[in-house]
């Protein structure tokens, strides 16, 4: 392989790995942007951010159905956190960002 093509393959390998990266939502993003304005306050009885004991009942319901509820909505938490726009993959990401913090 001449050192063109290894320079090539090597560019072609970054810029798809910048590509994933981006289309990976962030969860910090998904969180300030639409969980945070409950999340942070409290608001409604929303576990906040970082508060172990409140979310200790909901993580051991587990993921999946914390993320369930997160896409259907439950008790004042709209449906998609208010954001219809939001897809599946944004969600999870904000759910995950919240569950890392209590970790």
């Amino acid at each position: 392989m001449t050192s063109t093509l290894r320079t090539l393959s090597a560019l072609s390998l970054l810029a798809l790995a910048s590509v994933s990266a981006q289309a990976t939502p962030d969860g910090l993003k998904v969180y300030n942007q639409n969980c945070a304005m409950c999340h942070t306050p409290g608001l409604a009885n929303s576990p906040k951010l970082g508060d172990k004991a409140a979310w200790a009942p909901r993580v051991a319901t587990g993921r999946a159905a914390l993320l369930e509820s997160t896409i259907k909505g439950k008790g004042a938490m709209p449906p998609r956190s208010g954001n219809p726009k939001l897809t599946d993959e944004e969600l999870a990401a904000g759910l995950d960002y919240m569950l890392a913090s209590v970790k």
